[in-house]
């Protein structure tokens, strides 16, 4: 009997050992589940009802603090702007605007610029509007929206308008005083017939950023893939080489085509043209007297489907380091006083980028001074025209655009290895 009791003493103790431990392990359970998260650092019970459906839907990175300043609820925008860290609200003139309201009930609102997170660089600054609310009788609200892209958008915008402004006011003024220049030289027919020409070459100026701003408006605004086709290179190329026939001839310059033929590529034919139309042309203006420009053409593997490049090379005055990294902005010259001399508004080759981009292709640049450039334009080659041409024989005979300069080795056209469109074109 004695053995007996023992066991059952023995089994009760651990029957009672075993409920205390499932009520520890059960408190502990209902503890961690009351414990904050990231969305609710309390309790949503002290939310007035239908408050955190609305923040949940709200774009606003969205804070609930109580009266002990302690974050109630708080967005996962919040979180990734910075603005919530260890249950606290880290950014004080927030945290004072918040007590302020919380005092009066007084709606306030303030910008800020904050550092982003994980860096102190001034030049990494967001732009954020705070507003703050009361909510209920403990509670305030804050209400935080990112205005940096704003920001950029309206700098553009402005640096855009400004421009504008001064490459419109130039040759309109230049024709104002021309006018009057005119009108004084009424008896003097030489003078007219000099000061006409002159009247001229400015109406010819204006015409000419009047129509590239309305391109360049156009190709920001529209989608070329709408009206997408097959284009070929080889047309592209020869309107190109139209387009700058008489500006090569007056100066003696060699027009070289070159690369595979019949290639296509996918998009807008009129931007197209316009695109690799700018690139030529800026070859021509900006080569010497009796040079040479090469426009060639080849097929490249990419991840996605083959990509065609169409090099346009130049044994120009060539591009600065510098000035590489800014030759695609609007309205920027390399050389102002060059660009006035041959008409050139600033806005090509930020045509060239938009129609790139907008076709899902790139524009790059190689250029040394003194040696000339490269600019390299590839788009996405047309599916139809590519599965077509892998059919064909691919036995291709090297291109070489002529001895351009001893210097100029490993320009990148000169890689190109495939069949001729046709014989370099000498204009006269």
């Amino acid at each position: 009997m004695n053995v007996n009791a023992a066991i059952a003493a023995v089994a009760a103790l651990a029957g009672l050992c075993t409920g205390v431990i499932a009520m520890l392990a059960f408190r502990w359970s209902e503890r961690e589940q009351a414990k904050p998260t990231r969305s609710s650092l309390h309790t949503d019970a002290v939310l007035p009802p239908g408050v955190d459906t609305v923040l949940s839907v709200l774009r606003s990175s969205a804070v609930v603090l109580d009266e002990a300043d302690a974050v109630v609820k708080a967005s996962s925008a919040a979180y990734a702007l910075g603005l919530v860290r260890g249950g606290k609200l880290a950014v004080e003139p927030m945290l004072a605007m918040a007590r302020d309201t919380r005092r009066d009930g007084e709606i306030r609102q303030i910008e800020l610029d904050l550092a982003r997170r994980g860096t102190g660089r001034g030049g990494d600054a967001l732009a954020v509007s705070a507003r703050v609310a009361p909510l209920g009788s403990r509670l305030v609200l804050l209400l935080v929206e990112d205005l940096t892209e704003a920001r950029r958008i309206e700098a553009v915008r402005r640096d855009f308008v400004a421009n504008v402004s001064h490459e419109l006011k130039t040759p309109v003024g230049a024709l104002s005083l021309l006018s009057e220049a005119v009108m004084d030289a009424s008896d003097d027919p030489e003078a007219v017939t000099r000061f006409a020409g002159r009247m001229q070459v400015e109406a010819t100026r204006l015409t000419s950023l009047v129509q590239e701003l309305i391109d360049l408006s156009r190709v920001q605004n529209d989608d070329p893939l709408e009206d997408a086709e097959p284009v070929r290179v080889d047309e592209l190329v020869a309107e190109a080489i139209d387009r700058c026939r008489h500006q090569a001839g007056t100066k003696q310059i060699t027009m070289a085509t070159g690369g595979t033929a019949d290639l296509h590529v996918w998009g807008n034919r009129g931007q197209l043209a316009a695109a690799l139309g700018n690139l030529v042309e800026n070859a021509v203006n900006y080569s010497p007297a009796r040079t040479r420009v090469g426009i060639a053409a080849r097929r490249i593997p990419a991840t996605g489907g083959d990509l065609i490049e169409i090099a346009v090379t130049d044994q120009g005055i060539g591009i600065s380091e510098k000035d590489r990294e800014r030759i695609f902005e609007r309205f920027y010259r390399v050389d102002p006083a060059r660009s006035r001399q041959t008409g050139g508004t600033g806005l090509g080759l930020a045509i060239v980028k938009h129609v790139a981009a907008s076709h899902g292709g790139e524009v790059t640049v190689w250029s040394a001074e003194g040696q000339g450039s490269t600019f390299t334009l590839r788009l996405p080659e047309a599916g139809a025209a590519r599965d077509r041409d892998r059919s064909r024989s691919e036995t291709h005979e090297s291109y070489d655009t002529g001895d351009l300069d001893g210097e100029d080795q490993g320009r990148p056209y000169e890689t190109f290895t495939n069949e001729p469109l046709s014989a370099p074109e000498v204009l006269p």
